[in-house]
């Protein structure tokens, strides 16, 4: 079905004329979430209650420009206040369905120089966004955004759980940033950051025992940078950092130009007194359009992946033969061939591939590097994403041939080139009918709506490190239960789950021991969101596992029709609902070593019978028959880093 948009302004106060001056106070449709904004001597700020209790204190607006200053000397112009309502379709998240209602306020601004700012704030029931928008009281236009002055100001007693934002050209081959650092845990606002330049989003604070506050941003096109949270003030203001001088190894501006009149992406904010409203929040979709039709309807689904258990030696064709056949034998959509396929296979190879792939109903996705020269990565194919006339040529053959999509990697930061090269692959992709996956890269902020072929973004440590250290096996439990509440509440993140060999290695004699249950790993499929979700399982498992453990390989979805929080905390455990048609997919991870009892409240599914699979005591999966009761709770078992997945039986 075809999005369908109802814009609906009903005027809720005064008309401009009869209301003079600022603080003004707007809550979202049902009441609890409350702004208010005041202006100071010149300067806006803007305070933010939920249930009557404060969640953001006094916190800046503002832009500096190459127009202007537009953080301080403003007057008040006029106000409107009006109600938003409108309904959409998600074709690949964690709902299919949003009905998004609002209340709107848009706040005008003069400058001394007789320019135009804009305010624009959107509160839900749990949700608020503000964005700006500059006009020029002079014929101007154009514009350079050099920075920002907004600010959220968080509760002085407040904790962090929020990952450093990486120095540029660090790391592997000189390719960060690319969201791939650990996360802070419970860590008092106000403490530098790891590296001295600020954080990444989304950002997920705990405002003490009154509930929690998410910050990220979206609709982030190539007409703007992205943006990270600055260092703090000592009592726990951040600020809107632009990316750093060296990122993309010094390619590009670190401002953002664009077009008069100019309007900012949205900064969200989404709180909540649980965690429901973080894990369930669609603002980041709520608040953009499709930028460009599809060219077809794309499929999402899972996918084998010889590269992330196998690693670089198994990009051989024979090697690949054995994970298409692992694909067809467990129902899955696609395989990924992953780099230096073009050296170690060959095009005429890769040829015979898809074909095979083809008759096996298998779909073929091919890895790329995003570029030849603001990395130091070797990985090839290089050269053929980063120009206009190499990716088009390329694309086309990919086309030609039948390959279904491509994963892109090493863009490493976000300046304004760097946001457009991202979207001109989208774009120019769309044209040839492939689906785009970005590793070595940013946050989606919106891309899953805005540009339908997009599919998932990596931006998160991911299970690529489980193999190459054990210090990140070790913690996979626990990073398990901060991931649903911190990088995977604002879009897809690829994380690439589900192991079941015990040594992460093709011999499994070598390699890293995992230290996570069976029934964990398999929790993980459906914790994670990703709309094409790369599985880290071997061909070996074909033989190893039960039938039941394989049946929900076989069928668990990769897209959602509904989405709920069920239970959980950071570093302890977390508990997420997903439903896809009438069939409802519990999956429960233990964060800790130790094991434990949890009751949960399934209102859903009370009185259902359904599949339970858990774990043993050596760490094996188990399966029985169970019901939830007719007052809709039940307890489950949970072994140290252990798991447990429940599923309808109709």
């Amino acid at each position: 079905m075809k999005n369908r948009l109802i814009l609906t302004c009903v005027s809720l106060l005064m008309s401009f004329a009869t209301i003079a001056k600022l603080p003004i106070t707007v809550t979202g449709p049902d009441g609890n979430l409350s702004l208010s904004l005041q202006l100071e001597n010149g300067k806006t700020n803007y305070i933010v209650d939920y249930n009557g209790m404060r969640f953001l204190q006094p916190s800046s607006l503002g832009l500096k420009t190459s127009l202007g200053d537009f953080s301080q000397q403003l007057t008040y112009s006029k106000h409107s206040i009006t109600s938003v309502s409108y309904d959409y379709e998600l074709l690949k998240n964690k709902v299919s369905h949003v009905q998004h209602e609002a209340t709107n306020l848009l706040v005008s601004f003069t400058t001394e120089t007789g320019d135009f700012l804009d305010i624009e704030f959107r509160l839900a029931n749990n949700d608020l966004a503000f964005r700006y928008i500059v006009r020029s009281g002079h014929d101007a236009t154009r514009i350079k955004v050099f920075s920002e002055t907004s600010s959220f100001n968080l509760p002085d007693d407040a904790t962090s759980f929020i990952t450093p934002q990486a120095l540029p050209e660090t790391g592997w081959m000189q390719t960060k940033p690319s969201y791939e650092e650990g996360y802070t845990f419970d860590e008092p606002v106000g403490t530098p950051s790891a590296n001295g330049v600020g954080y990444t989003f989304p950002a997920l604070f705990k405002n003490n025992q009154k509930g929690w506050i998410l910050i990220s941003e979206t609709d982030v096109d190539s007409t703007y940078v992205g943006s990270r949270l600055s260092e703090s003030t000592k009592h726990g203001e951040y600020g809107i950092a632009f990316p750093q001088e060296g990122e993309n190894s010094g390619i590009g501006a670190t401002y953002a130009a664009m077009a008069l009149p100019a309007t900012t992406p949205w900064r969200t904010i989404t709180i909540g007194q649980t965690l429901a409203p973080i894990v369930e929040t669609t603002q980041a979709f709520d608040l953009v359009l499709p930028r460009y039709p599809a060219s077809q309807d794309y499929k999402m689904g899972r996918a084998s992946w010889s590269w992330i258990v196998w690693q670089d030696d198994s990009i051989n064709y024979d090697d690949q033969i054995k994970y298409i056949d692992l694909a067809s034998e467990l129902d899955l959509e696609y395989v990924l061939i992953d780099n230096w396929w073009d050296r170690n296979i060959g095009r005429d190879k890769i040829v015979e591939l898809v074909n095979y792939a083809k008759q096996k109903n298998v779909g073929v996705l091919l890895w790329y590097n995003s570029n030849g020269w603001w990395n130091d990565a070797p990985q090839t194919p290089q050269n053929a994403m980063n120009t206009a006339p190499a990716r088009q040529n390329e694309m086309q053959w990919l086309q030609e041939i039948g390959v279904k999509g491509l994963k892109v990697d090493f863009f490493g930061g976000d300046k304004q080139d760097t946001i457009k090269l991202y979207e001109d692959i989208f774009t120019d992709a769309n044209k040839y009918g492939l689906t785009i996956t970005v590793h070595g890269s940013t946050i989606p902020r919106g891309w899953e709506r805005m540009y339908p072929n997009f599919v998932t973004s990596e931006a998160v440590l991911a299970s690529e490190n489980l193999i190459f250290t054990q210090r990140a096996s070790d913690l996979h439990a626990f990073n398990a239960t901060i991931l649903p509440f911190t990088r995977n509440t604002i879009g897809a993140m690829d994380f690439a789950p589900v192991f079941l060999n015990k040594r992460l290695s093709r011999d499994q004699v070598n390699g890293s021991i995992r230290r996570t249950t069976e029934a964990f790993e398999l929790a993980t499929g459906i914790l994670y969101l990703s709309p094409v979700q790369h599985f880290g399982l071997t061909p070996n498992n074909l033989e190893e596992q039960p039938d039941f453990v394989l049946d929900l390989i076989k069928e668990m979805p990769a897209v959602w029709d509904e989405t709920r929080f069920i239970d959980g905390y950071p570093g302890s455990h977390a508990v997420i609902a997903r439903r896809k048609g009438s069939k409802w997919y519990v999956a429960a991870v233990n964060g800790e070593d130790k094991a434990k009892k949890i009751t949960l409240n399934l209102s859903m599914l009370k009185g259902k019978s359904l599949h339970h699979i858990f774990d043993k005591h050596n760490g094996n999966a188990d399966y029985e028959g169970t019901s939830v009761n007719n007052n809709g709770q039940i307890t489950l078992s949970l072994q140290p880093q252990g798991g447990a997945v429940l599923y309808s039986k109709e």
